[in-house]
């Protein structure tokens, strides 16, 4: 007999897995992945930027390298999130990874332990609680309203839970939600995890992609105790294939991260750092950031058109300014994943709510993806999820 670590499900199942592979079927309309657009991936500039790569760099893209990443592409980070996000840093401040997957999976090692708590927002990132749950860690949802993350009930279970390692937020157009948290949550968080000394893990995938309203700093940008470690990536403005993200914090913590990195894959791809490093040397970063969020913008646009037009009353959503994701509560509905199987048969997908919650699932809640679904199918898509929720909504009367 097999004896898998506790790490693996003990019943074996991937159940996200199994729905994303049925929502894969040419003839549904899937909203179900959080896939970038890929009519925007710069083939044409980031050929000519590796060219560039191996004409000037190619032995050292080629070699073995730091486990810490590419110095340039380190400092690359550093002036980029001092002019977008307000951070002070410097090139110890920081650690390139393996796609931002790696940074959960790093930190999970670094900070917990068989039992240990952990803060979530409730919903959260599913693949999150996955690699938490791995090892071992047990869950404190705190919930949220309208802005994201509720501070007091995040300092209630700060008090709550003294013993608490982690605080897991995804600060800008949250995955599932899409919430954006306010500047003055922000700085209460930084001043929280300071004065009851918990670890902040501040994960920021999408926050370059605004298409409405102001951008806010971020929440490191207010942490003056080094609680606060910041995460991003480059795979939803360049290309998630390159699987390049990278962490910022303490060099203290860095150090320890970046000995657990060595002992994962030793460095992420080299041509890949250096890559990056070309582009931005060779192209207008921003302008093709305003670009992706301009598509976006319009998908997301068409999306809240359809729901209106086709939803049934009462069904509520979430309004994003900015990301690749909305939220939807359907009154009601009690079995979440039987909705899905409905709604497959319409030929149409998306993600069930259940795998975001750490605990209890609120029931009829789902995810939807606007940024990877052609604007020609989005409202066929609607109509399609439209009908299959009035049927449940009539089935539960």
């Amino acid at each position: 007999m097999v004896q898998f670590s506790k790490r693996v499900p003990a019943d074996g199942t991937d159940a996200v897995g199994a729905i994303l592979a049925a929502a894969a079927d040419p003839s549904v309309i899937s909203f179900a992945g959080g896939l970038p657009a890929p009519e925007l991936f710069p083939v044409a500039e980031m050929k000519k930027a590796v060219d560039t790569v191996f004409d000037e760099h190619g032995r050292e893209a080629m070699q073995y390298g730091a486990s810490r990443g590419v110095t340039e592409l380190r400092e690359l980070i550093t002036k980029r999130v001092k002019e977008r996000e307000g951070i002070d840093s410097k090139v110890e401040n920081v650690m390139v990874t393996t796609g931002s997957e790696q940074v959960l999976d790093l930190v999970g090692k670094a900070f917990i332990d068989e039992g240990d708590e952990v803060l979530v927002e409730d919903p959260t990132y599913l693949c999150a609680l996955d690699v938490y749950r791995s090892y071992g860690a047990k869950f404190v949802s705190v919930p949220q309203d309208d802005q994201g993350l509720r501070v007091d009930a995040l300092e209630e279970a700060l008090k709550n839970h003294p013993k608490a390692k982690l605080l897991y937020t995804v600060s800008n157009f949250q995955n599932p939600t899409g919430k954006t948290m306010p500047v003055d949550r922000r700085k209460k968080v930084a001043e929280l995890a300071a004065k009851y000394d918990v670890m902040v893990l501040e994960d920021n995938p999408y926050g370059d992609i605004r298409f409405e309203g102001e951008h806010v700093p971020a929440i490191k940008a207010f942490d003056t105790t080094d609680h606060v470690l910041y995460m991003s990536t480059f795979s939803k403005i360049l290309a998630p294939g390159f699987r390049l993200g990278w962490v910022l914090g303490d060099p203290k913590v860095i150090d320890k991260l970046t000995v657990l990195k060595q002992s994962t894959d030793l460095h992420t791809d080299q041509l890949a750092q250096w890559a990056v490093v070309e582009f931005f040397a060779q192209n207008d970063i921003n302008k093709h950031v305003d670009q992706i969020s301009a598509l976006y913008g319009k998908r997301k646009d068409l999306m809240i058109e359809g729901m209106k037009k086709y939803f049934p009353e009462g069904v509520k959503y979430t309004n994003p300014e900015g990301g690749m994701f909305l939220w939807v509560k359907v009154p009601g509905v009690t079995d979440t994943v039987e909705l899905f199987k409905k709604c497959l048969k319409e030929k149409v997908a998306f993600v069930p709510g259940d795998p975001f919650f750490a605990g209890k699932p609120e029931p009829g809640t789902f995810r939807l993806n606007y940024s990877n679904m052609q604007e020609d199918k989005i409202e066929e898509g609607l109509k399609r999820l439209g009908k299959a929720l009035s049927d449940a909504v009539n089935e539960n009367k």
